[in-house]
């Protein structure tokens, strides 16, 4: 397992959707891994593959207490979303130094292929949808920037360029 590195913030990468996964694999298996050991790293919620440079339909979240319970996921879909919203402070590893608040669904249902190669739905309510939700967006080349109006967008984005001037 590794530590991967980050995809800085204006990679194309970010902005492109990922590539559905085929079959879980031993390959697919140790990018897991590997995403697990980068998001207790920063530390983290949850990654998805393209943040590290993988163009894969993977993610890993793991919004537990305790940590170590990191849900594997390979094509995650929302199959169902509550319409009661959850304010949560949102940021990514790609543009390090901000932050901002995100409304998103409290609950979704996700649809994925799981560590056995199976098909599993599964409930996620409070951060952990949270965190699933900012994952797909990755995986559809979206960042939770996209989320804010166009000034508040270009205000972050500046002020992370100014910080990662400064080093």
């Amino acid at each position: 397992m590794a530590v991967r590195p980050f995809v800085p913030y204006g990679d194309k990468r970010l902005r492109t959707p990922a590539e559905p996964v085929g079959a879980i694999t031993e390959t697919v298996r140790m990018i897991w891994d590997d995403m697990v050991e980068t998001m207790e790293a920063m530390p983290g919620v949850g990654l998805a593959a393209p943040q590290i440079g993988i163009m894969l339909r993977l993610a890993v979240v793991d919004a537990s207490e305790k940590r170590g319970q990191a849900v594997r996921m390979a094509n995650p879909e929302v199959l169902h979303a509550s319409i009661q919203l959850r304010k949560h402070e949102e940021a990514s590893p790609n543009l390090p130094g901000v932050s901002a608040h995100i409304d998103r669904p409290r609950a979704v249902t996700v649809r994925f292929l799981n560590e056995a190669g199976e098909i599993e739905d599964r409930d996620f309510v409070g951060l952990w949808a949270t965190s699933v939700q900012h994952q797909i967006d990755h995986l559809n080349g979206k960042m939770y920037i996209d989320h804010l109006s166009p000034l508040r967008k270009k205000m972050l984005v500046a002020k992370a360029d100014k910080l990662r001037r400064q080093g």
